[in-house]
């Protein structure tokens, strides 16, 4: 709970000087009693009900029911004694940052019980006290009944915007972390492949140089090409994600194997009018991680890729006669494709992979996505 002089959460000062008005008053009704002995009584409540304001704010367990009955008591006492019915707003408000819902509404209903209780019974037996006072004895039980209410609802809005607020920062946490893995892996697909080709292009250029100088500068110019499209492609990636067409990637890809010496059969039956934006850049984006893990990692000598569409989904299948993965089904494919398998799931497609002789890839992506993802680019 906040501190117990916050009557004004936002506004601490009036809160205090709002305090110091309250915690006077009392004496003007305590010092019109004639008797000694009433005025002792009346400051020994007074301190009573101080204390267990003060100690009601700093219990955090049963504890603090046990002074709220205390200041309800003095409250009783205090009215039938001396007419003095404002120690109830100062219950009410105490009542009213009750976080706990049936606490709450068990002692809001007990406080509003005895103080109505307590009036009516003054007025019956203390008639000439209390008759004087009556407007204001009205509006500080109209203000018991209301204050909690409002108080409660007001800490419970405070309470979620805070939970909100919390939130939203996790959210804006979880939005960075998942933009530099986007950034990542797209930077491991558009790296990767080029630095792959600059370093075969690298290799067979030095072969060349003495053999034939004029083939070596061809594969030297293809080198620096190849570096100032890498360039060029991480600049875009900085500013935003590159739409990658497919006839775009499969030139690209058709250049890196062959560069790998690697035979390469390309067939493809899509029509690409009918691919949405989204699905076409992540199939491209796949086909080139595809790629370059068979130039890095295959050692294959030939490749088969192979795009096409039914009427449920778009299908692009990658075939290679390489080295294929690992026998052991707990060894984990890499971060290349879990990268495929995250793009994927964002369209709802899936990803098959098989080992034998070589590896295939099979990519689906449902057709049904097509109304949503149309004109949307990832």
């Amino acid at each position: 709970m906040r501190k117990w002089y916050s009557i004004f959460p936002k506004k601490p000062w009036i809160s205090i000087y709002t305090w110091i008005i309250l915690c006077f008053l009392p004496f003007f009704f305590i010092f019109k009693s004639s008797s000694f002995v009433e005025i002792g009584i009346g400051i020994t409540l007074l301190i009573m009900f101080f204390i267990s304001y003060i100690f009601s704010f700093k219990s955090k367990s049963g504890l603090v029911y046990m002074w709220l009955s205390f200041e309800m008591i003095v409250n009783i006492a205090m009215i039938y004694l001396f007419g003095f019915v404002y120690f109830a707003i100062f219950t009410a408000i105490f009542i009213g940052n009750i976080r706990h819902y049936a606490g709450f509404f068990i002692m809001y209903g007990l406080h509003i019980a005895t103080t109505v209780g307590a009036v009516i019974f003054g007025y019956f037996f203390r008639l000439d006290l209390l008759l004087p006072q009556t407007p204001y004895i009205v509006i500080s039980v109209i203000g018991t009944v209301l204050l909690p209410f409002h108080l409660y609802n007001r800490t419970k809005r405070e309470n979620l915007e805070g939970e909100l607020e919390v939130a939203r920062e996790k959210i804006s946490e979880l939005i960075i972390f998942e933009e530099r893995q986007r950034i990542a892996r797209d930077l491991h697909d558009i790296l990767g492949q080029k630095l792959s080709l600059i370093g075969l292009k690298s290799d067979l250029a030095g072969k060349l140089l003495e053999k034939d100088s004029e083939l070596a500068k061809d594969e030297l110019k293809d080198i620096r090409i190849t570096a100032s499209t890498a360039l060029k492609e991480v600049r875009e990636l900085v500013t935003h994600m590159r739409y990658r067409k497919l006839t775009d990637e499969l030139q690209r890809t058709k250049q890196v194997l062959e560069a790998a010496e690697i035979d390469v059969a390309i067939k493809n039956e899509l029509i690409d009018e009918s691919i949405p934006p989204v699905i076409e850049n992540i199939l491209s984006l796949c086909l080139k991680e595809a790629v370059t893990n068979i130039v890095k990692h295959s050692g294959a000598t030939k490749s088969d890729i192979y795009m096409t569409q039914n009427e449920e989904a778009y299908i692009l299948k990658i075939k290679d006669d390489g080295r294929g993965f690992p026998k052991d089904k707990n060894q984990s494919f890499g971060s290349g494709i879990a990268g495929m398998r995250e793009r994927l799931e964002f369209v709802n497609g899936t990803l098959y992979i098989e080992s034998n002789n070589g590896t295939d890839l099979l990519m689906e992506v449902p057709v049904i996505i097509k109304n949503i993802a149309k004109g949307s680019v990832m």
